[in-house]
């Protein structure tokens, strides 16, 4: 069974390759670079350096956010459109158990993965690793940094925090759980399309017609547009 892994949700551009239980390739990137224009080369590229042809796949996998909307967007839509034309299933990830399984494989303790969702707020969930399962402890979420914080304190376990926004709560977590507060090497940061395709291989599949991107939040034009909306009532 092979099985083709996007991610686009954030910076990170990942594109994987599983075939069973063996990683035949990735492509991963940490660069701010359109990835609408990038996607489908490196797809193309992948594919061909592992010998792989479109006929060959059996299904689709996709991070579904939260993340960058545009970012979630772009990847959901060509995840979909590839579905769809090949006429194989597509499940979906969110981007957040991607980063944890990462990050958090070999960890004996909670699992935090975040991005920076501006104005002290974070994207973040918490997972943890049991007999090879990643089990899903807090479902993810939109929160301010200091509240998670103050949350995973009253806990009183150890947590790993991966992210490429560490540096913009870090203070506030090590202000917030002192020595409780573990942080992944610099290398487990970025979201890895080979555990995306691990993870997603065996989940159900999505409706294509129905299939939406998790964005957590509404984009703030959208927001807008609905309280204006409202407004006008």
């Amino acid at each position: 069974m092979k099985v083709l892994s996007i991610d686009t949700s954030n910076y990170v551009l990942g594109i994987g390759l599983l075939d069973g239980e063996t990683v035949l390739g990735e492509y991963i990137s940490n660069i701010k670079k359109n990835h609408s224009v990038r996607v489908m080369p490196a797809i193309q590229t992948l594919m061909d350096e592992c010998g792989v042809k479109p006929g060959d796949l059996s299904k689709i996998v996709v991070a579904e956010g939260p993340g960058s909307y545009t970012g979630v967007r772009i990847g959901v839509t060509i995840a979909k459109t590839l579905a769809w034309t090949l006429k194989i299933p597509l499940t979906g990830v969110s981007s957040l158990e991607v980063a944890a399984a990462s990050a958090g494989r070999y960890f004996d303790g909670y699992v935090s993965p975040f991005f920076d969702a501006r104005r002290g707020q974070i994207y973040t969930g918490l997972y943890k690793f049991e007999n090879q399962k990643l089990l899903v402890e807090k479902e993810d979420q939109l929160v301010l940094s200091v509240d998670w914080v103050k949350m995973l304190n009253e806990m009183d376990h150890k947590v790993l925090f991966t992210s490429n926004d560490l540096k913009l709560h870090e203070q506030v977590i090590k202000d917030g759980l002192g020595d409780k507060a573990i942080f992944a090497e610099i290398t487990e940061h970025n979201p890895r399309p080979a555990e995306l395709a691990l993870l997603g291989r065996d989940k159900e599949p999505v409706d294509l017609h129905t299939f939406v991107p998790n964005y957590i939040r509404l984009a703030e034009a959208e927001a807008n547009w609905l309280k204006a909306q409202e407004n006008n009532k």
